[in-house]
């Protein structure tokens, strides 16, 4: 007999503001506690020396954590120069220093050069599978990793600010895959001299931001219920970049059974030819959204189902 899961059937997504030293894994469990939710997830992992936006998926919302994890990310973060470290951030151990001190025009003028599409290689100690093992494990047990170089996606490089000589502030947007480490280390060697990354905070991660999330504290005052719940954001937020069918009633369930709905017959409708064969789409019916479907030969097609729990539809709140 199949164990029953624990929890409660809790659909929507939250967008917390993780606190320094908390891994993503330990502030979904702590989530999980406070709603006594049955089903959790997140979209985009970060360090436990990184603050700032995780967005975490509860009940059906986890069928579009994809989409988050695939969406843009912004994260403020400072270098320190003339120190690297074996994980290119505080918690490694020196392994180089360099006298070098980079002024305001020599960043300004090597900013240009790392952004676009860069090749970067990320820090040895990642959660990258090397031969089936993470190279975090790996470089912790002494081993020698090499990862391979890869291309990410920068669409926004500012420095912000100078604190000192040996600090500098900057932001950056970016696409999926980068390594705000990597950043600072290859900038610092083209300036002529080392760094390492001493603060770093996610800004903003798809569509959610600092604004939209909550901390843990505030949560714990929030206590249990209605209140805690006014806090969860609809499933759709997620999706909002993606084009949206509006269904009737009769044609979401005919979707939600597993069967093809004629794209005529959405109430408001692209054409077949204005969505690319694996672009997805949302279909709603009612406000709420009731599958991620794709368009094939005029017909709307189920990909993921999503059967919403009572606390279904909770409204887009801002939070205290």
């Amino acid at each position: 007999m199949a164990r029953k899961r624990k929890g409660q059937p809790i659909d929507g997504w939250l967008s917390l503001d993780k606190p320094l030293g908390l891994s993503s894994a330990q502030a979904v469990a702590q989530v999980r506690r406070l709603f006594d939710a049955a089903k959790v997830g997140h979209g985009g992992t970060l360090d436990p020396l990184a603050t700032g936006v995780l967005p975490i998926a509860l009940g059906e919302a986890t069928k579009t954590v994809q989409y988050v994890m695939d969406g843009a990310k912004a994260y403020r973060w400072t270098v320190r120069w003339g120190i690297a470290t074996s994980s290119d951030d505080g918690e490694g151990e020196v392994v180089a220093t360099a006298p070098g001190r980079p002024d305001r025009a020599a960043i300004l003028a090597a900013l240009p050069a790392f952004t676009g599409i860069i090749t970067q290689v990320p820090p040895i100690y990642s959660a990258i599978k090397v031969a089936g093992e993470r190279a975090y494990d790996l470089a912790r047990a002494g081993e020698t990793v090499e990862l391979a170089a890869r291309q990410v996606r920068i669409d926004r490089f500012e420095l912000v600010e100078q604190p000192d000589d040996d600090h500098a502030v900057f932001e950056v947007a970016c696409g999926k895959g980068t390594y705000i480490r990597s950043l600072a280390r290859d900038l610092a060697r083209a300036l002529g001299t080392v760094g390492h990354v001493t603060a770093l905070r996610r800004i903003l991660c798809g569509p959610f931001d600092e604004a939209r999330s909550i901390s843990l504290e505030a949560l714990r005052e929030l206590g249990q219920g209605a209140d805690l719940r006014s806090c969860l954001l609809p499933i759709e937020t997620a999706l909002d970049d993606i084009p949206a069918l509006a269904l009737t009633d009769a044609d979401a369930r005919r979707l939600q059974s597993g069967g093809p709905v004629p794209l005529a017959r959405a109430a408001s409708f692209l054409s077949q030819a204005e969505i690319a064969p694996d672009t997805p789409c949302r279909a709603m019916a009612g406000g709420r959204l009731v599958a991620l479907v794709r368009i094939e030969d005029g017909l709307i097609r189920p990909v993921r189902v999503m059967v919403q729990s009572r606390h279904e539809g909770v409204d887009d709140v801002d939070h205290p």
